[in-house]
């Protein structure tokens, strides 16, 4: 018998690594279009169970459509992808389980494509068709460089991309694909975070005025600004708040956000049962 998984009450119940930087980030991206009159289609390469899907289905405007990709529970295509799946989300991704968190706060789902993302570079996604695009989906070099070209056409001029994992340790392909995207490909680079580069292949200076209207320090950010080979580039991060904090918190947090969600969650139930045992006095005589 399988096990119901329960209808996610708030967002932060759906399991993924689609933390709140970056929430604030894409909010923000999208409204700003919204204001702007720019309207698009929004694309999704690699969705897992809907976490940044659903944000992404908040900002569709009428006439708006979310396209998704992802294998979900499907075979992959090659050995080393099917490695990667295995080992990280073989037994937690469904496309039934994706639906159903989408559906807890959406009235309608997007458009799935249950597939490796390679298959959209059939031309099913018009060019010049998105404002967003997001892509999170495989690690290995060769697929996130085809990941990019997707983007990158189906992108209207100054549409942007949000390219995850492009630092972690683990994940070594996608920063080759994205710094050769911009070294090579024309791609500019707009902001970085943790887990995200955004950059466009249009005005990456008035995606950074955007950026920059947002009083991001008021709200516990970092900001800052560097330069990349001629490219002016924005570093939003977690203000810390004191050397102690850091010292008690960042390991433990980087360990919290590799994790797969399964292990996230249950980690933080013991943390949390820790400190909750910690703020019980003790019983006297005891």
């Amino acid at each position: 018998m399988v096990a119901t998984r329960p209808v996610p009450q708030k967002r932060d119940d759906i399991p993924g690594w689609f933390f709140g930087l970056d929430r604030a980030a894409f909010s923000h991206l999208l409204s700003a279009q919204t204001a702007a009159g720019i309207t698009g289609d929004v694309l999704e390469l690699g969705s897992y169970l809907g976490r940044s899907a659903v944000l992404l289905g908040d900002h569709l405007q009428p006439g708006e459509r979310l396209t998704v990709c992802d294998l979900f529970d499907s075979e992959a295509g090659d050995a080393e992808n099917a490695a990667e799946m295995t080992m990280s989300y073989r037994r937690t991704l469904t496309r039934s389980a994706f639906e159903s968190n989408y559906l807890a706060f959406h009235s309608e789902l997007p458009e799935i494509v249950q597939a490796p993302t390679s298959v959209l570079a059939d031309g099913r996604i018009p060019a010049d068709s998105c404002r967003f695009v997001h892509v999170d989906a495989s690690h290995l070099y060769e697929h996130v460089s085809g990941d990019i070209l997707v983007a990158r056409s189906a992108l209207a001029e100054d549409g942007l991309v949000a390219l995850d994992d492009y630092r972690s340790e683990h994940t070594p392909g996608v920063s080759a694909a994205v710094w050769e995207a911009v070294f090579t490909g024309g791609l500019r680079p707009v902001l970085l975070t943790p887990m995200k580069f955004y950059g466009t292949w249009g005005d990456a200076a008035a995606a950074r005025r955007t950026l920059l209207a947002r009083d991001w320090r008021a709200e516990g950010y970092t900001v800052d600004e560097d330069t990349i080979a001629g490219h002016h580039v924005l570093r939003l991060n977690y203000q810390v708040k004191t050397p102690a904090q850091i010292q008690r918190s960042t390991p433990r947090r980087l360990a919290l956000d590799l994790l797969p969600p399964v292990a996230t969650r249950a980690t933080r139930r013991v943390l949390r049962t820790l400190r909750e045992r910690r703020a019980v006095p003790p019983t006297p005589g005891a």
